[in-house]
């Protein structure tokens, strides 16, 4: 997703709900929503076969901003 359809994609999903988002919590919210879309993508960019598993457990990284940012772009 584009940053433009990041942002109407939050503010359309917002109003759906009646969610208030206040003017400081936008840049994270948008941070997150282009996270979450750049992992889609690499997820989607793989498919699964009908005999692929699920992995037995999930962990967790953390990566800061700017590493994010990187892998995003």
């Amino acid at each position: 997703m584009t940053p433009t359809e990041i942002e109407n994609y939050v503010d359309a999903a917002a109003a759906a709900l009646n969610l208030p988002l206040s003017p400081e919590h936008r840049p994270g919210v948008l941070h997150y929503f282009a996270l979450a879309s750049g992992l889609a993508d690499l997820v989607a960019a793989h498919p699964l076969g009908v005999t692929d598993d699920p992995a037995e457990s999930f962990e967790p990284i953390s990566l800061s901003r700017d590493a994010v940012n990187k892998r995003l772009t």
